[in-house]
């Protein structure tokens, strides 16, 4: 008899985030962090886009993870978390 193993499915991760403001006002707007790169959008859109970010990467530490560490649904319940302050 042989033992047929499934192979196993590789580990689903984020490796980062990408934020892009559609609307503009003519200035080209780039921001880059550790799990995020934020590009375009007016001043408003952008600073948003930030704040989001900072938001994000703090419940990240606050739960002594890297964005590689955390899981895909737990990425989505934070950025969630963090879009709606």
């Amino acid at each position: 008899m042989t033992d047929k193993k499934k192979p196993k499915e590789p580990r689903k991760q984020v490796v980062g985030l990408l934020g892009v403001g559609l609307d503009s006002d003519g200035h080209k707007r780039i921001t880059k962090s550790e799990e995020f790169l934020l590009i375009g959008g007016s001043e408003d859109t952008h600073e948003n886009m930030q704040e989001i970010a900072i938001r994000f990467a703090e419940s990240l530490r606050d739960r002594g993870k890297r964005l590689d560490e955390a899981s895909v649904e737990e990425v989505i319940d934070l950025l969630n978390d963090a879009s709606d302050h």
